[in-house]
C-alpha cells in the first residue's frame, strides 16, 4: 500500500521514527556472488508488515502528499552473505538522458527535487551477516513543491557495486498532462525518420506513436500507434529515430508523426522528403553526354571543308584551258 500523508512532524518524533532495526535475513534465494566470496546484498521496499520476504514486496516506493506534508517508509537492506556489509545511502533525482533512458543524479551533485527531500535514519548501514536491516526514511514535500509527478530515487554503495530503488512521487494538485512532437526530420541516406519527444506537462507519460508517410503515388508508411520504450518525465526532451529501411526509390513523400499519451496529451508534427536514385540519374546523364558526343562527332564527318581540287584534275584542266598556239610539250606542233 502507498504510504499515508503525515502532518509535519517535530525533531523529537523523526529521531523516534528513524530508529534502525536489524532483523535475522532468514533462509532466501540464491543470490548471485559479490567478487569476494559473498552474495550479493540487494535493497529494497520493506514488504508490507515485513513478514514476507522482501522479493516478493514492492518494486519501488509510492508516495502522494500535498505541498508541507512528511512521508514515511521503510527500506530493507539484505546481506545474506557471510561477512559483515557496509552500505551508504543517498536521495537522487531522477531524469531522462538524451536517447530516453533513465538515469539519477550522480553521488557528485547535489539533489534540487525528492532526492533533496529524502532524510535517512542512517546514511552509513551496518549489515551484519545473513541479517537484514530495515531502514526508515521520510520525504518532507516543500510548501513550495509544484504539483504532479516529481520522480526520484534511493541509491545504495558499498563493496564495490552501486544500487537503486526508484520513488514515484506525487504532488498533490492539478495535474496536465501535455506532450509535443518537434525537430521532425527524414534521413534519406541513414533510412530513419529522427524527432524530440517534450514532456510539457507534469505527469510522468508513456508515449505512443504513429507514423505515417503519403507520396505521389499513395501511401508508404502506416504504422499504427504502439508504446515506445520511453517514460517520458515533466518538462524532459528526448531524441528519438523511427527506422525506415525500404523507403522509396523515387517519390516525393510526406511524413506524419502523431504522438499520444494518458491524459489527453496528443501532438502530431509533419516533414518532406525527397527521394531520388542518384546513381542511375548520373549513369543515365553520363549516357545521354555520350550519345551526343556521337551525334556531334557523325555531323561533322559529313561536312567536308572546301579546298584545292586533286593535282590530276588540274593538270587536265589546264590542258583544256591552253590557250590557242601553245606548243604541247614535246611534240613541236602547234594547235
Amino acid at each position: 500500500m502507498p504510504p499515508k500523508p503525515h502532518a509535519p512532524m517535530t525533531s523529537a518524533a523523526r529521531v523516534a521514527l528513524c530508529a534502525l532495526v536489524l532483523v535475522a535475513a532468514g533462509a532466501g534465494p540464491a543470490l548471485a556472488d559479490d567478487g569476494g566470496g559473498s552474495a550479493r546484498w540487494t535493497v529494497a521496499p520493506l514488504a508490507g508488515g515485513g513478514g514476507r520476504a522482501v522479493r516478493d514486496g514492492r518494486p519501488s516506493f509510492y508516495a502522494e502528499g500535498g505541498p508541507g506534508t512528511v512521508l514515511r517508509d521503510t527500506l530493507a537492506v539484505t546481506n545474506p552473505g557471510p561477512k559483515p556489509r557496509t552500505v551508504t545511502l543517498r536521495g537522487a533525482d531522477a531524469a531522462n538522458t538524451g536517447s530516453g533512458a533513465l538515469s539519477v543524479t550522480s553521488a557528485g551533485k547535489h539533489p534540487e527535487d525528492t532526492g533533496a527531500w529524502i532524510t535517512f535514519a542512517k546514511r552509513r548501514v551496518e549489515v551484519p551477516p545473513r541479517t537484514r536491516a530495515e531502514v526508515p526514511f521520510t520525504v518532507t514535500v516543500p510548501d513550495t513543491a509544484v504539483p504532479g509527478d516529481h520522480p526520484g530515487a534511493i541509491v545504495a554503495s558499498g563493496g564495490g557495486r552501486t544500487v537503486g530503488v526508484r520513488v514515484h512521487l506525487r504532488v498533490g494538485g492539478p495535474s496536465l498532462s501535455a506532450l509535443t512532437v518537434e525537430r521532425v526530420k527524414v534521413d534519406t541516406g541513414a533510412k530513419r525518420i529522427s524527432y524530440d519527444l517534450v514532456n510539457r506537462g507534469n505527469t510522468v507519460l508513456t508515449p505512443k506513436l504513429a507514423v505515417h508517410a503519403k507520396g505521389v503515388l499513395g501511401a508508404r508508411l502506416d504504422r499504427p500507434a504502439r508504446t515506445l520504450p520511453v517514460e517520458l518525465l515533466p518538462g524532459r526532451r528526448v531524441s528519438l529515430t523511427e527506422p525506415w529501411p525500404h523507403p522509396p526509390a523515387l517519390d516525393a513523400v510526406d511524413v506524419e508523426l502523431t504522438a499520444t499519451a494518458s491524459g489527453g496529451a496528443r501532438d502530431t508534427a509533419t516533414a518532406s522528403a525527397r527521394f531520388v536514385p542518384w546513381g542511375a540519374v548520373a549513369g543515365g546523364g553520363a549516357l545521354l553526354l555520350a550519345a551526343a558526343a556521337g551525334a556531334v562527332r557523325l555531323v561533322r564527318g559529313r561536312r567536308r571543308p572546301e579546298g584545292p581540287e586533286p593535282a590530276d584534275e588540274q593538270e587536265h584542266g589546264t590542258r583544256e584551258l591552253a590557250p590557242v598556239g601553245a606548243a604541247v610539250a614535246g611534240t613541236g606542233e602547234e594547235l
